[in-house]
């Protein structure tokens, strides 16, 4: 008689054999209040897109085994390995498992790799072991959202995200508001591969520099959100929505600039979102984009209200000479859905 795989022997869920995760990209449109005036540092607001995913799969293994499909998948296999290590001593679960990556997003580049890498390994670790535990304990068990919460509420539902900064509880920033991003439109997303944002103790350094975002000016942020960005969204109605988004990013692009060498990290980056800035402002309607940078960039993004015009935009930058060489541009859609988790099992009637 064949003995038991001894990664079998210690699962509560036998019939499940392999789990994968498809966790999706999001774009960090800005802090409301990185100061606190208020006594609540932070909060954020996020936009979940389409086109830029981590996915991972955890199967069942007789000795442990880390894999990456891709050179970027490569070099994040020493972080998997942290992560998967911090849920085991959480968990007290310790059985050999397969863990590989199959697409990473690009690290420290405005879409928040690290907390969803992190969210998409705690769901498949959770998942395979038949562990209740929410998004916000995962991340909380592996060090994410110390300051934001949109990637971590953006894993559990898509769309267009508000949270309310960390608490003292140790617990994620709580999620204050979800809109639906309208389907019709679309982000163009400008990369910059030779750039990276800050991130870990340099991004500390960073915002220990700097000095408190005014309170006013932190007020003009949370005002552009509540009247212009969110009903705006919420309503199909571009217009305001671009102008909130706008002078949102004018605020945060100049308070950050002394950390990050301008308005955006990326010179190229930001001579292509101006470009389109001045190019797309009508003297009465105001901007016919929305143009920022995600995080500590170096990404940048122009959401405009149609794929036709996205395409008009990236076709007539192009032409313009607006593009350098080495930036990659990509037309995507808002993402209104949670991060996707299937499982594979050796029993057909379990999925």
């Amino acid at each position: 008689m064949t003995s038991l795989d001894p990664a079998l022997a210690s699962r509560p869920h036998l019939s499940v054999r392999t789990v994968c995760v498809d966790a999706p990209g999001r774009l960090h449109l800005g802090f409301l209040d990185p100061a606190g005036s208020l006594g609540r540092a932070f909060g954020s607001l996020g936009l979940v897109i389409d086109g830029f995913t981590t996915e991972v799969e955890l199967a069942a293994a007789s000795s442990d085994r880390m894999t990456g499909d891709t050179p970027a998948a490569q070099a994040e296999l020493d972080r998997a390995g942290a992560f998967l290590q911090l849920l085991r001593e959480r968990s007290g679960r310790h059985a050999p498992l397969s863990l590989r990556l199959r697409q990473v997003l690009p690290p420290h580049a405005g879409f928040g790799s690290g907390t969803q890498l992190a969210c998409a390994i705690g769901r498949a670790f959770a998942t395979w072991h038949g562990l209740d535990l929410s998004t916000a304990t995962l991340a909380q068990w592996l060090g994410r959202g110390l300051r934001s919460g949109v990637g971590i509420a953006g894993f559990d539902a898509g769309g267009l995200l508000v949270d309310g900064g960390p608490g003292t509880d140790g617990l994620p920033a709580p999620l204050l508001s979800r809109v639906a991003f309208p389907a019709a439109w679309r982000i163009v997303v400008a990369q910059d591969p030779s750039h990276r944002g800050l991130s870990g103790s340099a991004e500390k350094k960073a915002l220990a520099a700097l000095p408190p975002l005014p309170q006013a000016s932190a007020a003009d942020i949370c005002h552009q959100v509540l009247m212009r960005i969110l009903p705006g969204a919420a309503s199909a109605a571009f217009a305001p929505f671009a102008a909130g988004v706008h002078r949102m990013q004018q605020l945060l692009g100049e308070h950050f600039a002394p950390a990050q060498g301008g308005a955006f990290t990326s010179p190229a980056v930001g001579r292509l979102m101006q470009w389109i800035a001045e190019a797309n402002r009508d003297a009465k309607a105001g901007p016919s984009a929305a143009i920022g940078q995600s995080s500590w960039g170096p990404t940048g993004f122009a959401i405009v209200p149609s794929q036709a015009r996205a395409e008009a935009l990236v076709e007539a930058a192009r032409a313009a000479g607006q593009v350098d060489a080495h930036l990659m541009l990509r037309i995507v859609s808002g993402r209104n859905h949670a991060a996707t988790v299937c499982k594979v099992s050796s029993d057909p009637r379990i999925d």
